[in-house]
């Protein structure tokens, strides 16, 4: 039997609903630490650690919900990357679109 892949194991979604989220929300959070927008977090945890992009983006929103002053300040940072580019923060639009739903 070959146990390689099990190395690394994660939580599972359908086991340990509560665990699986918030190891999502802290990869999440690792992500925001290389300073990387919605995108990007979704794309390497889907890579690197096998995350299904909606239930990422679901993780994400919340966060936003919870944290709409430090996510404010986090994409206004990000807009001043010398690489970035007008439409890059799709979650700045989330944002957005979360306030103005409960206003």
């Amino acid at each position: 039997m070959d146990n390689h892949h099990h190395l690394h194991s994660f939580p599972c979604l359908d086991c340990q609903p509560h665990t699986y989220i918030r190891m999502v929300q802290n990869m999440i959070e690792r992500c925001l630490l290389f300073r990387m927008d919605r995108d990007e977090c979704v794309k390497a945890l889907a890579e690197h650690a096998r995350i299904r992009p909606l239930v990422t983006l679901t993780v994400w929103k919340e966060l936003l919900k919870e944290n709409k002053d430090f996510f404010q300040a986090y994409f206004q940072s990000l807009s001043l990357r010398p690489y970035s580019n007008i439409d890059m923060f799709k979650g700045h639009q989330d944002l957005e679109e979360e306030t103005s739903a409960n206003t």
